[in-house]
């Protein structure tokens, strides 16, 4: 997921054979082809910035870093003076003015179209042996996977153009303080700088060849660096992790990703809901928010008929989805599942999103078979 001075490292295309053999998830640059028509882009978010390395503050956080995970303080530094500061970073972290108003039926919209379910077509029928492998392996469907990627990065047409230095040394040393969880932020976005650090040093790579999104999140999959290190994998067997240019190991990652936060293999992950809690009822359901709690015999014992659960007698969670002023507000029942997709993305609407963007693809994947069978 994204974000030497002396350019005496190795090279671009040299990183991308530096990557890990087994069980080191060292980070690969993009294909010097992407890097090369991204070039204008990444110009244009670092024309008007400055470097690090006149900050006292910056300097102090190197010697921390270099002191704490045992790195030569002299590398640490180089790297961390080279590092920009991104004014338009923090301009996207900063909260909007107005409050913002919740609508399921609109964000559904920004992921579920036309464009993203033919390019998921497109996708699984490029990749359809990974994904059969990695549901047999990993016990998650290729469904879900399809629908990460596409959420995501539209497979791979939108990975970011950021370099992640600059993203993650920005939302270290300067995130806004006008944000709600402003130290927690800071301290998550550090440990992401950490590791970026910790990677580039351990394989003698370029940090600094990295592109990705604002937040510093990389790849087909946007893995932020530390979920990279720890569930990035080789899936397509060629000694080295890619998840910026190989469609396999983004694929194998994702599943490895889910059963690191518990993926559980066979489980559904929503079922519909017949709602006629209110009041307290209502309140007490909505409490542990995605967290699954409940059975579906204690929801129905506060007025939700969880439709489908007949025997199933695993926790689950009673989601909200507020459509504002476009229509009524939405339920469903989140299982253990629905609460490993948050994982990715601590949000309902996110993992639904990921969820029904699969389930669309899955459909239209099915029909593109059957017309050319025919």
């Amino acid at each position: 997921m994204t974000r030497k001075s002396p350019r005496t490292l190795i090279t671009t295309a040299a990183l991308t054979m530096a990557v890990s053999l087994a069980g080191t998830a060292a980070f690969a640059a993009p294909a010097k082809k992407k890097a090369a028509k991204a070039a204008p882009a990444v110009a244009a978010t670092t024309a008007a910035v400055v470097a690090y390395a006149s900050r006292d503050d910056a300097m102090q956080l190197a010697a921390d870093i270099a002191a704490r995970r045992d790195l030569p303080a002299d590398w640490v530094r180089a790297q961390i003076s080279e590092a920009r500061n991104l004014p338009v970073v923090t301009k996207l972290m900063t909260p909007a003015g107005k409050t913002f108003v919740k609508n399921w039926t609109v964000y559904r919209s920004r992921f579920i179209d036309p464009v993203r379910i033919r390019a998921g077509v497109q996708f699984w029928q490029a990749n359809r042996r990974a994904l059969e492998r990695a549901e047999q392996q990993f016990g998650v469907p290729a469904e879900i996977i399809v629908g990460i990627i596409g959420v995501e990065t539209i497979y791979g047409r939108n990975m970011g153009n950021f370099r992640v230095m600059d993203a993650l040394a920005t939302l270290t040393l300067d995130f806004p303080q006008s944000h709600p969880r402003a130290q927690a932020r800071t301290d998550y976005f550090r440990g992401e700088l950490e590791q970026v650090l910790v990677t580039a040093n351990r394989t003698g790579s370029d940090p600094f060849a990295l592109r990705g999104s604002y937040a510093g999140a990389m790849g087909l999959g946007q893995f932020m660096p530390t979920s990279w290190d720890k569930f990035a994998i080789d899936f397509d067997g060629d000694g080295r992790i890619d998840l910026f240019n190989s469609a396999t190991d983004a694929i194998g990652s994702v599943a490895n990703y889910f059963v690191g936060y518990g993926w559980k293999p066979g489980l559904p992950t929503v079922f519909p809901v017949d709602m006629r809690a209110e009041g307290q009822n209502l309140a007490a359901l909505l409490a542990p928010d995605i967290n699954p709690t409940f059975t579906a015999t204690q929801m129905a014992e506060r007025g939700v008929r969880v439709m489908g659960a007949e025997g199933y007698d695993r926790p689950l969670a009673l989601i909200e989805l507020k459509n504002g002023s476009s229509g009524p507000t939405e339920y469903i029942a989140g299982t253990e599942n629905f609460y490993a997709v948050t994982r990715y993305n601590w949000s309902a609407f996110y993992a639904l999103s990921v969820i029904q963007l699969g389930r669309e693809v899955h459909e239209a994947y099915l029909s593109s078979q059957t017309a050319a069978r025919n």
